[in-house]
């Protein structure tokens, strides 16, 4: 009979809620408590735990050790003809792909640009003359101008003309945004991709000079696009 406040002598650990076992543990059963799954996921095989538990190596012991222990994991040391072959090789595979993205590549393209209905806003844009492409230019010369002429009269005049420069951009952008998704909703009856952003992708790539938009125009201006 077990009584309170004592601890029974039949059971072997000391330690509250374990079972007292008159069986050896062997290193099977040992290596199925230690690879027991997450609760949630599927139980692994005995087989697949005792691959995934393979011999680790120790700790090193000193810096000497470990350096050596990363110029392993590197690799063996290249010349100074192979870094340069190998520098010159990475150079060309950069410049291989940044030609085919600024071709309109869609395997090379940035995720704002892929797929067919941005190729169809980009070539909406790049087929007609905007207003917005003026922006930066006038910008600039406003800018030149205040600084070239520090006078009162000339920053009273600058100040007014630089937010009527913005609400033409504004109001051009939006007209383009409104453009652009009509179309697109002609062209591709089925697209769910949200209408500001088709917007918004189209006055800021009308916002761009032409020679310094990426991917490179594949339209020419005037163009009709389908």
């Amino acid at each position: 009979m077990k009584l309170l406040g004592r601890k029974n002598e039949d059971s072997g650990d000391d330690r509250p809620g374990s079972t007292a076992t008159d069986e050896p543990i062997d290193d099977a059963t040992a290596g199925a408590r230690v690879t027991t799954a997450p609760k949630g996921r599927p139980t692994p095989k005995r087989s697949e735990a005792s691959r995934r538990r393979g011999p680790v190596a120790p700790a090193p012991m000193t810096t000497a050790e470990a350096r050596r222990r990363r110029k392993e994991l590197r690799g063996p040391k290249l010349s100074r003809e192979e870094r340069k072959a190998e520098k010159l090789e990475r150079r060309a595979s950069m410049s291989e792909r940044r030609e085919k993205m600024m071709a309109g590549d869609d395997a090379y393209l940035l995720p704002r640009d892929k797929g067919p209905v941005r190729r169809y806003v980009r070539d909406l844009v790049d087929s007609r003359r905007n207003v917005l492409g003026l922006f930066m230019p006038s910008a600039l010369g406003l800018i030149l101008v205040m600084l070239a002429v520090p006078s009162v009269q000339v920053q009273q005049l600058i100040s007014p003309a630089m937010l009527v420069l913005v609400l033409i951009m504004i109001v051009d952008g939006f007209f383009l945004g409104r453009r652009a998704n009509r179309r697109v909703d002609q062209k591709f009856p089925g697209n769910t991709e949200s209408g500001w952003k088709l917007g918004f992708y189209a006055a800021s790539r009308a916002s761009q000079l032409r020679r310094m938009r990426a991917p490179r125009p594949q339209v020419e201006r005037g163009a009709t696009i389908d």
